[in-house]
């Protein structure tokens, strides 16, 4: 082998704590899980990194270990620990690849200038990612650069206090208002129908709308009153730049452990 894989066999825990500062995450998320780890079987060792919003575990087992095996005990001890993590806190094992495993990397450039990079990264994550997550022995894609679209309400403290409403009830209304039930079936001339409620946010005027109390008068608060809804970027602190050009939106196909990149690439 031209190029042989001397990495060692690890499994990533990822977990994300939105908002977070590090020693926050350090405290609450990378701590418990890295003490949980050090008594996985076979494993040699365990490194914690604790960024904002983000802890990294790595375990790192003997020589000569199957990877899955090492993935499936790595499991076990996750649902072990999954109890002393923040609430809306999960973690989550990275892909079955090596340190080697970028197998290609590629990036979507449109020289018409028809498409932003919005529309580039989209494309990516909602169609060419899942394509490519098709090809045989290819354990993920993941995307980089470009922007990811992302609803934002920006909400007014005055308006807030003057209506007498808490950030904590903002949250509460868009959580109970983006939800679909199921309401059985009802019988009708001789015809069965299912009833369904659809409730998820579609639409800019649809987040508007929510309610978020009702005040003395009977005269409902909606989120639009208090809030500014719009679509725009998320946070971003990279990019992706091709060739000195300018920004593009990509991704780098991740093979499986101990496959051969040329045929994946062939493929």
């Amino acid at each position: 082998d031209a190029l042989p894989d001397l990495s060692d066999v690890q499994v990533i825990v990822k977990t994300r704590y939105p908002g977070q500062a590090p020693q926050i995450v350090e405290n609450q998320v990378t701590w418990p899980l890295t003490t949980t780890m050090l008594s996985v079987p076979g494993a040699r060792t365990v490194r914690g990194f604790s960024q904002f919003g983000d802890s990294y575990v790595y375990v790192i087992f003997e020589d000569g270990t199957d990877p899955y095996w090492a993935r499936s005990r790595v499991l076990e001890y996750l649902n072990q620990v999954q109890g002393k993590l923040p609430a809306g806190v999960s973690a989550e094992m990275g892909p079955d690849a090596t340190g080697v495993g970028w197998g290609f990397e590629y990036a979507l450039v449109d020289r018409s200038g028809k498409h932003d990079l919005a529309e580039l990264r989209s494309l990516q994550d909602w169609f060419l990612k899942y394509e490519l997550k098709t090809i045989p022995n290819v354990s993920e894609v993941a995307s980089v650069g470009g922007v990811v679209k992302e609803y934002q309400i920006v909400v007014d403290p005055m308006k807030l206090t003057q209506y007498g409403i808490s950030l904590g009830e903002v949250k509460s209304a868009l959580d109970a208002s983006n939800q679909e039930a199921g309401g059985s079936s009802v019988e009708l001339a001789e015809a069965e129908y299912m009833v369904r409620a659809s409730g998820y946010l579609q639409t800019l005027d649809d987040f508007k709308n929510i309610v978020l109390k009702t005040g003395d008068n009977g005269v409902p608060v909606y989120l639009g009153d208090v809030a500014r809804v719009q679509i725009g970027p998320e946070m971003r602190r990279g990019i992706a730049e091709l060739n000195g050009e300018g920004e593009v939106a990509g991704g780098v196909v991740i093979l499986r452990s101990g496959k051969n990149a040329r045929e994946v690439i062939s493929a």
